[in-house]
This record gives C-alpha cells, sequence and structure tokens, in this order.
C-alpha cells in the first residue's frame, strides 16, 4: 500500500489588522506565519504581543520581519525583546530597514536591540536569500518611510506581504501567483499623488495582475467597515478575499 505523500503544514494566523492605532479589542499589524515548525513574525505592531505570547509562549519563534519604523508595525518589538532577554533566550532574527532599530533603541537602550536580536538589513532592491525553510525576498514600495515588501517561498507555497504602500506595478511583482497577498487597504477613497496607502480595489486590483489566488485585506483604519471594504475587491478580484480580523487563521 502506497502511503501519501505527507507535505508539511504551512498556515498564516492573524495578530492585529488595524492601522494607525488598534481599535477597542484589536490589535495593528502583525501576523504569524508557520511552515512545518517554522516560526515567523511579519510586522508586530501595538497590541500584538500578547496575542503573540497567547501562541508562542516565551516568544519561541525563529524569525522576525519588520516592514517599517511606524509604530503600528514595530512598537510590540521592544515588548518581544523584553521577554527573550529576560528568559536568556538566544539572538532573534531580525529582518527590518534600519529605522525600525532607531525606533527600538529611542524606546529601550538597555537591553540594546543588538543584544536580544540578530539585526539583518534586507536589500531593497528584489533581492531572495534563505531563511529557514522559506525564501525570503524583500522588495521597496512606496510609503512615506522606507517600507518593504515581503514574499516568502516554500516549494509549495508562496506568501507575499506589502507592509504599507500605495499603488506601483511592483505589486504585481512581489505578488505573482502567491498563495496568499497580504495587502494595505488603508483607505476608504483614493488618495492625490504621490500614493503611499491604498483602497481595497486598488489592492484587489494588484492582486488580479498578480495572478494571486487569494487576498488578505488589512491596515484598516479605525473604524472602517470591513465588510464593506471585502465587498468592494470582491467586485474587483475573482479569487478568494479576507479581512484580516485577529485570530484568523489561513491555512496554505
Amino acid at each position: 500500500m502506497t502511503r501519501p505523500i505527507r507535505r508539511p503544514a504551512t498556515r498564516l494566523t492573524v495578530l492585529g489588522g488595524c492601522g494607525a492605532w488598534p481599535e477597542p479589542g484589536r490589535a495593528c499589524s502583525g501576523f504569524l506565519l508557520e511552515h512545518d515548525g517554522f516560526r515567523v513574525v511579519l510586522d508586530l505592531g501595538y497590541g500584538t504581543a500578547s496575542r503573540l505570547l497567547g501562541r508562542c509562549p516565551g516568544g519561541e519563534v525563529d524569525a522576525v520581519v519588520v516592514t517599517h519604523e511606524h509604530p503600528d508595525h514595530c512598537v510590540d518589538l521592544s515588548a518581544l525583546a523584553r521577554v527573550r532577554y529576560y528568559a536568556g533566550s538566544k539572538a532573534l532574527p531580525l529582518y527590518c530597514p534600519p529605522g525600525v532599530v532607531r525606533v527600538l533603541r529611542e524606546l529601550e537602550r538597555n537591553p540594546d536591540p543588538g543584544e536580544v536580536f540578530d539585526l539583518r538589513t534586507p536589500p531593497t532592491a528584489p533581492a531572495t536569500r534563505p531563511l529557514g525553510p522559506f525564501q525570503l525576498t524583500t522588495i521597496a514600495l512606496p510609503h512615506h518611510v522606507p517600507n518593504l515588501g515581503v514574499r516568502l517561498t516554500t516549494a509549495e507555497h508562496a506568501i507575499a506581504y506589502t507592509g504599507d504602500c500605495g499603488s506601483s506595478p511592483l505589486l504585481a511583482e512581489l505578488g505573482r501567483d502567491a498563495d496568499l497577498f497580504v495587502m494595505d487597504a488603508t483607505l476608504w477613497e483614493p488618495s492625490g499623488e504621490p500614493h503611499y496607502l491604498m483602497t481595497a480595489e486598488e489592492a484587489a486590483g494588484w492582486a488580479k495582475r498578480a495572478g494571486a489566488k487569494r487576498l488578505l485585506l488589512t491596515h484598516f483604519w479605525p473604524g472602517t467597515n470591513r465588510d464593506v471594504a471585502v465587498t468592494r475587491a470582491r467586485a474587483v478580484f475573482p479569487g478568494e478575499v479576507l479581512a484580516a480580523d485577529e485570530d484568523t487563521v489561513v491555512a496554505l
């Protein structure tokens, strides 16, 4: 009898999906990506640390990737640093633009982020490197501060994440044929130029152009009707559209 081939489990858990500040009971940007026992955190904004620790006691993760220095994406790294420092954990690989480290040092200089994290600055031009079982690709996307779009791939799956960004042809490259495209959907109406954030419809248009299979909208401005945002995106994107509600688990 031939046994079925075991495929490693891959899943993304939403820690938070708010932009700017967390609505009551919610948290700002943060995701936990797991593949075959390897855990990567994508962003860690206001309110996400406690949700992460509920799933990973002691901050037991394998790497962190932060898209940019705005506090709704990075401030709870300080909480994770404290947890790991006082537990005596080894330095945790942290991939981020330099501005993130500056923010952490302003928050707390002792312990220095360099003691708690193995600091790594990803290239802003499209570049790929190994990260555990993943291949990590980073690419600069338009925002108010340097922001890295992130793509993580295995032999079976590809997950792409925009951080915060405006419309750009680079989005089609970042999300090319992704199983899941996690995309900024901050705005209710399109903004003028320069364009540094997106609406749900704009995100859906780029996800469609990329050929992504599923779209996960995130970074909702507080007070946004998420059901309406999803409905607007579904009018543009032919695949499944989800909202990044806290504790949502997306299996790949």
